[in-house]
């Protein structure tokens, strides 16, 4: 029997397919930091930013522990703990602005090696901080320096890695960001026993050597080695040069902060990213705070349930981080960003809806996987469609649009919990229960207020994609800055008529409008194009 015709691919070219994947754009076999991490430059950016991460949860960990001393001794330990923490926040809903501003104007590699300096000497005053007051200074200086390292840090990341590793690139930026805490945390636990051990030797009697003490003195360590790994790169700054001929002065920053907005909203990509990620967090930060009442009232699982709502929905962030960065050549970004955001708010929403707590931390698991993924998604959209010189500025405005919205999310969300109680006990009785097709499910305030916060992260969905839409449907809103920073003029006896960006072919062996390459006869075509000029 004869067997049809097919068309079959050569086995030779999937065999060179595969063997590319392990070489470099010269065709020679790639070491293992260029395979992994895309360029050894970004891999020791990687490095120091894991090594600054550690130390930042270090002295996070032994803040907390500070300021829950202190207040423990002035009768007010919960007050003094969250004075603190607003103080970390506070400076990111004024300041971001003027730091993007800065970053684009700036050699970022020295932002990000004087900043983290600026870190190191203030954390090496903390051991002998004993006030409220105190921390809160530091901790808003501390705060100020990290809003410009952390945009410096993202806007450089496009210029070290070829753009399709982009994808990767965040991942493991996130993994540098959040995985380090829990190696921070037993850290800090080990080093009780050294601050015992440090406490007995005479010698150094006059040195600070509780736990927190020590803490400090690891994280000034690891910023100091950071700076130094950074010192070392060659990061290129082709960005400082577009303000080379601009004074600086206090009005120029304003316009820079107005257009770095202005930007966020009239570019499609950014905005539907600014609003999927901002918007978003609004519904699934509700889950921070409310998590224990609900694993409290709803699964009748304690503290100990909602231990498990945090490991199980760190599990799926982390899960989500690594299946976009191994599909991300096959994906399309702008609709897998979507998706995530679509599916966190579903699992949320089908998740705060169980009575059993396996089957709740099962789906806030992979609200994890969607979360994880939308925030590496957002990220490199943002790296793919702003150009170099607006980078620091659209990074600074969604890191306060972050901050904002979990800020609100944080106040917010419990707010809310004792007003939709009582609606709840209005509607449908002092037990708080419907029976939709004869199955009983209560609804309290607390499941109310997370339905409610799933409802939000569909409704950022919807927005994102419909801006996402914009960007693909509108050609007169592209996803990049439309005028270049020296743009081409046309002479006088040009057409006024004619559009500037196709101004007409030279003669040949002229030279064309910048930014296009010359043509085999010497000319250059219509804004940069390569066909030739017609003859006569």
């Amino acid at each position: 029997m004869d067997l049809p015709d097919r068309d079959v691919e050569d086995p030779s070219g999937l065999v060179a397919k595969l063997r590319a994947l392990g070489r470099d754009s010269n065709g020679e076999r790639a070491d293992f930091q260029t395979r992994v991490f895309g360029s050894t430059t970004f891999f020791r950016l990687w490095s120091a930013q894991a090594v600054a991460s550690m130390g930042d949860w270090l002295g996070f960990l032994a803040i907390l522990t500070l300021a829950g001393r202190i207040g423990i001794a002035a009768g007010q330990p919960g007050t003094s703990i969250g004075v603190v923490m607003a103080a970390r926040i506070v400076p990111g809903l004024f300041f971001s602005g003027p730091a993007g501003v800065l970053v684009d104007r700036m050699d970022r590699k020295q932002v990000m090696v004087v900043t983290t300096l600026v870190r190191a000497g203030v954390v090496a005053t903390l051991p002998w901080v004993d006030s409220v007051l105190g921390l809160v200074f530091a901790s808003f200086v501390l705060e100020l320096a990290a809003m410009l390292f952390s945009p410096a840090k993202e806007a450089t990341v496009p210029n070290l890695v070829p753009a399709d590793r982009l994808t990767s690139a965040n991942s493991l930026g996130l993994a540098a960001a959040y995985g380090t805490f829990p190696v921070a945390s037993i850290l800090f636990a080990l080093l009780a026993k050294v601050a015992e051990w440090l406490g007995s030797i005479d010698a150094i009697g006059g040195l600070k050597t509780s736990q927190e003490a020590v803490a400090f003195y690891a994280q000034v360590g690891a910023y100091l080695i950071a700076a130094l790994i950074i010192a070392r790169l060659a990061i290129p700054k082709d960005h400082i040069h577009v303000h080379d001929d601009e004074e600086v002065d206090l009005g120029a920053v304003f316009t820079d902060i107005k257009d770095g907005w202005h930007y966020a909203f009239i570019n499609p990509v950014v905005r539907a990213v600014n609003l999927g990620l901002a918007t978003g967090l609004i519904g699934g930060g509700m889950l921070i705070p409310l998590g224990q009442t609900f694993s409290k009232q709803i699964l009748h699982a304690g503290p100990g349930g909602y231990g498990v709502f945090i490991t199980m929905l760190g599990l799926g962030v982390g899960a989500g981080i690594i299946a976009v960065s191994t599909r991300q050549a096959t994906i399309s970004k702008e609709r897998a960003f979507v998706v995530s955001i679509f599916g966190a708010g579903i699992t949320l929403l089908v998740g705060v809806s169980m009575t059993t707590l396996f089957l709740a931390a099962v789906l806030v698991a992979v609200m994890g996987v969607f979360a994880g993924s939308s925030y590496v998604l957002g990220f490199t959209l943002l790296q793919e469609n702003v150009d170099d010189e607006l980078r620091g500025r659209v990074f600074a405005g969604v890191y306060i649009l972050v901050r904002m919205c979990v800020l609100a999310s944080m106040a917010i969300g419990p707010i809310l919990v004792d007003p939709l109680n009582g609606l709840s006990e209005l509607i449908f009785g002092d037990d708080h229960q419907i029976a939709p097709g004869g199955f009983e499910i209560n609804v309290p305030g607390v499941r109310l207020t997370l339905w409610l916060a799933g409802g939000i992260m569909l409704g950022a969905s919807a927005l994102a994609a419909r801006s996402l839409r914009a960007a693909r449907t509108d050609p007169s809103d592209p996803p990049v800055p439309p005028e270049p920073p020296e743009p081409w003029v046309a002479p006088a006896a040009a057409d006024p008529t004619a559009a500037p960006s196709a101004p007409p072919a030279p003669a040949a062996g002229t030279a064309g409008p910048p930014g296009g390459p010359a043509d085999e006869d010497g000319t250059v075509g219509p804004g940069g194009s390569t066909e030739p000029a017609k003859t006569q």
